[in-house]
């Protein structure tokens, strides 16, 4: 191939993306609409302080590894990563929490002490996420989402029955102990969608829990961006930000450039890792494959409302990732799924890399991020942050039994708008499309457009899903839908 390939966004999939078409030969040129590449994994630096703006988990490592070694690189090439003990903690009420270590052995140990026989019923269930994982990530989740056919192999065949149950009904079944369901559920909240929504099939995600385990980039998450922008750097990929992109410019049929700042910049294929909603409209109508009607009936994983908080002392009784789940998930769930309202007494999420990453904060400092799952397109004012600033840290200094409030030297928030204006992203969401069954797959928005000729889409509203995995993996699936349709 020696194709000139304009590609929209530089988040996750888009690198991705850049990377393998680079490899090939082609000319790639990237055009980001904001100041540093990264998409919504972005980077926020203040007073001594570093806060991933995205996502702050490193699961599933053997899918980077994999990526790495498609250029015969390592990962440790670039960044330096530290597996997480514990992984996190969660907690239910006062001084009341449950710690996830470092093994499957230490968890089973945990189990067992929080409801007697737990462990061997956690072993059996892991042993069958474990061969969910194998089947997902290391085979079904490469396929470019064309056909159904895609999902039928000797090993889903099998599983079948576990496309129409749920995670659920599956936890549910095993674990009476509500703390410890709750724990097994929490993974597919990474997917976008309740537990209740989310197919047996993505136990998966639990074996990316427990059986592999949490990791840390040294200097956050962002270092991995910066390994993949030098990637593709390496590879001859050109990156210009504060490009945003006005318009994809169709010619008889087919993309034949794009249109950022005024300028316009012809090309032979146009990629969108934007959000899909946002690419479709820089089309002229005609040429978009999803209504509007289309977009208002899929289900978005949720929006959130993030702080990121400098605090003047070290913080205790947490640990680098803890969960509040002291209040009810189905009530939360409801006000983000099935009647969007900002929720009374949301759950919560705290990260404190610097417990781990002294690199991350000033000495004797703490740098703390919160977040709330919202659902996408609620109202967002300052005025209801600072309540819910209020809310949360009221909540996390009585159930950690500190006070912190006090200790706060700066705090900056992102919510619904900023996912708007920053990511153009539909509806605010932050995490794309959920992954129920109906959005599975063949079933998700496509990788190639059906009416615009060598235009091609990436990312969390694309195959294979949400998540930094699933984005990577994203771009390498457009990347080979590519080679096929233009290897000439």
């Amino acid at each position: 191939m020696n194709k000139s390939i304009a590609i929209i966004g530089s988040g996750f999939s888009a690198l991705s993306a850049a990377c393998y078409l680079a490899k090939e030969g082609n000319r790639v040129t990237m055009f980001e609409k904001n100041k540093e590449v990264g998409g919504r994994a972005r980077q926020l630096l203040r007073d001594g302080f570093t806060f991933d703006i995205g996502p702050t988990w490193y699961w599933m490592p053997d899918v980077f590894e994999r990526f790495f070694a498609d250029f015969n690189k390592l990962p440790g090439e670039y960044y330096s990563l530290e597996k997480l003990n514990p992984a996190y903690s969660v907690y239910f009420g006062k001084d009341d929490f449950i710690t996830i270590e470092d093994t499957l052995g230490k968890i089973c140990e945990t189990f067992e002490k929080e409801e007697k026989g737990s462990s061997k019923k956690l072993q059996e269930f892991i042993a069958s996420a474990k061969s969910n994982y194998d089947v997902a990530i290391k085979d079904l989740v490469y396929r470019p989402g064309i056909s159904p056919f895609e999902l039928m192999t000797p090993e889903t065949i099998k599983k079948i029955d576990q496309f129409f149950s749920t995670i659920k009904k599956d936890v549910r079944k095993e674990f009476k102990n509500e703390r410890l369901a709750m724990i097994l559920e929490f993974p597919v909240l990474f997917l976008g969608a309740k537990p209740s929504n989310t197919p047996s099939f993505y136990s998966f995600m639990n074996y990316a829990d427990f059986g592999i385990g949490t990791f840390h980039p040294k200097k956050g998450m962002y270092q991995v961006i910066l390994a993949l922008k030098k990637l593709a750097e390496e590879l001859g990929v050109t990156i210009k930000t504060e490009n945003p992109i006005e318009k994809i410019v169709v010619s008889n049929g087919k993309a034949a450039g794009i249109i950022s700042n005024g300028i316009t910049h012809n090309c032979d294929i146009v990629l969108s890792g934007a959000d899909y909603h946002h690419s479709e409209s820089l089309l002229d109508k005609e040429f978009r494959q999803y209504s509007q009607s289309y977009w208002n009936k899929k289900v978005f994983a949720p929006s959130s409302l993030l702080f990121y908080v400098g605090f003047d002392k070290k913080i205790s009784n947490v640990n680098h990732h803890t969960l509040f789940f002291d209040v009810d998930f189905e009530v939360h769930a409801k006000d983000i799924y099935d009647k969007p309202k900002w929720p009374e007494n949301p759950l919560f999420y705290a990260s404190f890399p610097s417990i781990t990453d002294e690199s991350v904060a000033p000495h004797g400092k703490e740098a703390g991020i919160f977040l709330i799952p919202l659902a996408p397109g609620i109202e967002d004012t300052p005025e209801i942050r600072e309540r819910y600033f209020d809310k949360i840290i009221s909540r996390f200094e009585n159930l950690t039994s500190q006070v912190v409030k006090n200790s706060v030297i700066f705090k900056e928030s992102f919510c619904v708008n900023d996912f708007m204006n920053d990511y153009n992203s539909y509806k605010g969401n932050a995490y794309g499309m959920a992954n129920t069954l109906m959005q599975t797959a063949f079933l998700r928005p496509k990788l190639k457009s059906k009416k615009v000729e060598n235009l091609y889409f990436t990312g969390q509203l694309t195959v294979p899903g949400p998540g930094v995995p699933p984005s990577l993996i994203s771009g390498k699936l457009v990347s080979e839908l590519i080679k096929k349709h233009h290897n000439d």
